[in-house]
C-alpha cells in the first residue's frame, strides 16, 4: 500500500465529506422542489465517485474511508470550539 496514495485519497475523501455537507446545508434553505432535485443530484454524484473510488486500488479505497471517516467528528470540533471562543 503506497502511503502517499492513502494520504492524498484521505484528503480527497475530506473534501468530498464537506462539499457534500455544505451543499445539503444550503439546500435545506431552498424550497421543497428544488431540494429534492438537488439531493437526487448529489446522491448520484456520490454513487459515482464511491463507484471509481471502490473500483481504484486499495490504498486509494482504504485512504478515502478514512478521509470521510475522520473529517466529520474533526468538523464538528471545529465548529463547537469557533462558538465556544465567540461566546468568551
Amino acid at each position: 500500500m503506497d502511503a502517499l496514495t492513502v494520504l492524498a485519497s484521505a484528503a480527497f475523501g475530506s473534501t468530498v465529506y464537506l462539499t457534500t455537507f455544505s451543499a445539503v446545508t444550503w439546500l435545506n434553505q431552498l424550497a421543497s422542489r428544488i431540494k429534492v432535485v438537488g439531493l437526487v443530484v448529489i446522491g448520484m454524484v456520490l454513487c459515482a465517485v464511491i463507484g471509481v473510488v471502490a473500483y481504484a486500488s486499495q490504498s486509494v479505497t482504504v485512504g478515502f474511508i478514512v478521509g470521510a471517516g475522520i473529517t466529520p467528528p474533526v468538523h464538528r470540533w471545529i465548529l463547537q470550539r469557533r462558538r465556544h471562543v465567540a461566546s468568551s
